[in-house]
């Protein structure tokens, strides 16, 4: 080896020493980076020795495509099942205290006790008492539904604009990695950043994508519609003001195409957006009808008829105002949801004391004389109280919409309810679990296969210095031959 040879190999090893440290270095620094691919400084055989050929990713498309999708089907699902606890949270938490299946056991123990001692004034205050917290509780559990889908709505809307601004993120940075590859620059930084906005797109609505040349990527949503190509598509959403029962909700739409809400307890839902809008289109909707159709059944069983029954009937005990606040007085029809009716009943003033009499309740009359059934004045009449009490057992139908018709009676309707939501709940629960663990282990085989291990950077570290100390002798090596050289010549 000629000393000018062995000049170049020394430059060539503290060249390729240097490059390496500082991959290696960055490395370290975003190791903690989960956005971060870890880089590899490729070695190459040269006509000097050895040359950097390139810094390399190292990429796993198989993996990444894995990820995005792991991280929707994830998100999606853990959206319903925070949904869905919010409604059941309405119930009063684990033992559904405050659930119209509870408050109604409550009101009917009252009612039996009034029943067996129909004289007693004090029972009967009871029963309205019971009777007024049963309708309270409608009221409330309707109301604070809406505001649950209020909220979705938002959320909605806020997402709707986060992914509009992700997306000309993701614009900006795709056309960085476009114009780096095409001129041979390194591209890598802007590879790191346009996969991390990737996966927060993915946490919005499932997407899929496609690297065509010059690493320029395309892409669409799960459903195939087109996301991005070259330009962002537009996500267009009309915020809703204000949400009743009969309030339905605006859709999504991608480059003009209606996105669609999630479905099942174990939802079909990438991304919140759809798990949102099955949460404010169709949970909160069908436990309403619920809520309404329980209202409307008590407004039913508790009607004034008359001593002969063959009056018109009259709203008893529970009443009702329409949308416009006027109170009610006719019976609704037998097996259609009345939309909101669970957030305007109410128990009717003629029975509440201290300006009204709850004998009335169990003699008949709220409606006047004509419908009063204990005409003699006992004031141990019950036959009108059990005729109520076996009205609460007697059948009954309800709207095929709240997908519990079936139930013989308001009981069972009631304690329906409450089962259909947890079920539903419980599904949510059990695939959340499955599809968080999914993620989990995709991302953790994702970052073993590009993260970046602090043994191994370390371990190369000390190869480096191997090789920077080997450079060092040779230079050394080479300066000494100088120095006899010059020697010799003097």
């Amino acid at each position: 080896m000629s000393l000018a040879s062995a000049l170049s190999t020394a430059q060539s090893i503290f060249t390729n020493s240097g490059t390496q440290s500082g991959v290696v270095s960055k490395n370290i620094a975003n190791a903690q980076n989960p956005d971060y691919v870890r880089r590899s400084a490729v070695v190459v055989t040269g006509g000097n020795g050895a040359v950097i050929d390139d810094i390399v990713r190292a990429q796993n498309s198989p993996l990444l495509r894995q990820t995005i999708e792991s991280t929707s089907v994830a998100n999606g699902q853990a959206t319903l099942l925070a949904g869905l606890t919010e409604i059941k949270n309405l119930m009063g938490g684990n033992n559904n205290e405050i659930s119209p299946a509870k408050l109604i056991t409550a009101f009917r123990n009252n009612l039996d006790a009034f029943t067996s001692k129909a004289n007693d004034t004090g029972l009967g205050g009871a029963v309205i008492s019971t009777a007024q917290d049963l309708a309270s509780g409608l009221n409330t559990a309707a109301d604070k539904l809406q505001k649950i889908r209020k909220d979705a709505d938002d959320q909605i809307k806020q997402d709707v604009d986060t992914l509009n601004a992700l997306l000309a993120k993701f614009e900006a940075v795709n056309n960085q990695v476009k114009n780096a590859t095409a001129s041979g620059a390194d591209a890598n930084d802007a590879l790191d950043e346009r996969d991390g906005l990737l996966k927060k797109i993915a946490e919005i609505v499932g997407v899929t994508s496609y690297v065509r040349g010059d690493n320029d990527m395309v892409l669409y949503t799960s459903d195939g519609v087109t996301l991005f190509e070259a330009v962002p598509r537009k996500v267009t959403f009309q915020a809703t003001a204000a949400f009743d029962a009969s309030t339905v909700g605006n859709g999504v739409y991608i480059d003009g195409v209606a996105l669609k809400p999630g479905v099942s307890g174990n939802t079909t839902a990438k991304g919140s957006i759809q798990a949102l809008m099955q949460v404010r289109d169709t949970v909160a909707p069908i436990f309403q009808s619920q809520l309404d159709e329980i209202a409307r059944t008590l407004i039913t069983v508790f009607a004034e008829t008359g001593p002969t029954g063959a009056l018109v009937p009259q709203t008893g005990l529970f009443t009702y105002k329409d949308a416009a606040g006027v109170q009610q007085t006719a019976i609704p029809a037998a097996g259609t949801t009345v939309p909101g009716i669970a957030s305007r009943i109410f128990v009717n003033p003629v029975v509440v004391p201290p300006a009204g009499n709850p004998d009335k309740f169990r003699d008949g009359g709220i409606n006047g004389v004509a419908y009063v059934v204990n005409t003699g004045g006992g004031s141990s009449y019950r036959d009108l109280l059990d005729k109520y009490n076996q009205a609460l057992e007697g059948p009954m139908t309800f709207d095929n919409d709240t997908e519990i018709a079936d139930a013989p009676d308001l009981l069972s309707f009631a304690a329906d309810s409450m089962g259909w939501l947890e079920q539903l709940r419980s599904t949510a629960t059990s695939s959340d679990e499955t599809k968080t663990a999914l993620l989990t282990r995709t991302l953790e085989a994702y970052s073993s296969s590009t993260g970046v291990s602090l043994d191994e950077e370390l371990s190369l570290l000390l190869d480096i210095e191997q090789s920077y100390k080997a450079g060092t002798k040779l230079m050394a090596t080479v300066d000494e031959m100088m120095q006899a050289l010059l020697d010799i010549a003097s």
